[in-house]
């Protein structure tokens, strides 16, 4: 990347590569200052420092997540829904894992926060999906945050190499969204707004 192509945007992306690669634990402003090809003082021209970029890699990934849950659940509903999300969900975990642990270790500083503004927005995608599932509003938020959690545990164990028996770990991610599935079909209800027999 040249000089002349940095901004706050580019800068962000590198970082998010960087952690990718290496971990967030790895993330320093020298490291990445080295990879885009610039002295480290050049990158404060475009992030505040250290807190401030890995601000921006959780909005980022929170972003593209939730660009990514949105476009593959149109169109879609109930168990077809839930399983093109969470197939997605966890290609994209795989496929980022620095950025998506970043996304999680942040802290928002408060309502107005890009990064619950983003967030907010992958949850309004999640929970479309559960209401494809006649999930009554009370119970929304109780669905919502065993779908994420059970996701997220499957989807960190997988990319930490915790799985170690032999059976395929694609079967049991399978298993799981049945498992999901018939959990969200158990808890139906006539009375959510909006469903018509």
């Amino acid at each position: 990347m040249s000089r002349a192509g940095l901004g706050p945007a580019s800068v962000t992306e590198a970082g998010a590569l960087l952690v990718d690669e290496l971990g967030a634990d790895q993330l320093s402003m020298g490291l990445l200052a080295e990879r885009v090809g610039v002295k480290t003082p050049s990158l404060y021209k475009h992030v505040d420092n250290l807190a401030d970029l890995t601000h921006r890699i959780a909005v980022l990934a929170a972003t593209e997540l939730g660009d990514c849950v949105r476009d593959v659940a149109q169109g879609r509903a109930g168990r077809d829904a839930l399983i093109a999300v969470v197939r997605a969900m966890r290609t994209y975990v795989k496929g980022h894992p620095g950025r998506y642990r970043v996304m999680n270790a942040v802290t928002p500083s408060g309502p107005e926060d890009p990064l619950v503004v983003a967030s907010n927005r992958l949850l309004s995608s999640l929970s479309a999906v559960l209401r494809g599932y006649r999930i009554s509003s009370t119970e929304e938020i109780h669905a919502l945050r065993m779908l994420r959690s059970m996701l997220h545990g499957f989807v960190t164990l997988e990319i930490e190499e915790g799985f170690r028996l032999d059976t395929d770990v694609n079967e049991s991610f399978d298993w799981m969204i049945d498992a999901i599935d018939q959990t969200l079909r158990s808890r139906e209800s006539d009375d959510t707004p909006g469903y018509r027999d």
